[in-house]
């Protein structure tokens, strides 16, 4: 079973990471959450950074604001597939400053990333990597997807009425 490691720079991150942990859950992926701050803790950044594709762990999501460099260290660093969640934090500009340290990253370290406060989306964008190679998960997507359709079409016959 593959697992995803949800990060992010601090505590008060959380009520924006827990959507991924949810989705994933629903998903029936096994979660890692924790915090790692790339500012304040450089020693832990590292070696969950160089050391999280040993331990099992297929993608790594990252949530942070302000600076936000916490999602391009971990690629800089890790050979695994990294989505950042640019967090709009109390000292940020209304989260531009991480939607942009986010998304600028320079060639050869990739960071998926999805929209402010997006960490329902970079669930799911992390489901759809570990479901490309595994049946299971592929097929729990599509339901889902489903449903999602179901949900539009019940809506809009519902406005009919």
């Amino acid at each position: 079973m593959s697992t995803v490691a949800i990060i992010m720079g601090s505590i008060s991150d959380m009520p924006v990471m827990q959507d991924a942990i949810d989705i994933l859950k629903e998903f029936g992926i096994e979660t890692e959450v924790d915090i790692v701050s790339a500012h304040r803790t450089p020693e832990k950044l590292f070696d969950f950074s160089t050391k999280a594709h040993e331990r099992g762990i297929s993608v790594i999501i990252a949530g942070a604001g302000g600076a936000a460099h916490l999602p391009g260290m971990v690629a800089s660093m890790s050979p695994l597939p990294v989505i950042g969640v640019p967090v709009k934090s109390s000292n940020s500009i209304d989260g531009w400053d991480s939607v942009l340290s986010i998304l600028q990253m320079p060639g050869g370290v990739p960071v998926a990333t999805v929209a402010l406060n997006g960490a329902k989306n970079a669930g799911i964008l992390a489901a759809q990597i570990i479901g490309s190679a595994d049946a299971t998960i592929l097929n729990r997507i599509i339901a889902y997807k489903q449903n999602l359709k179901e949900a539009v079409i019940k809506a809009s016959e519902g406005l009919k009425k």
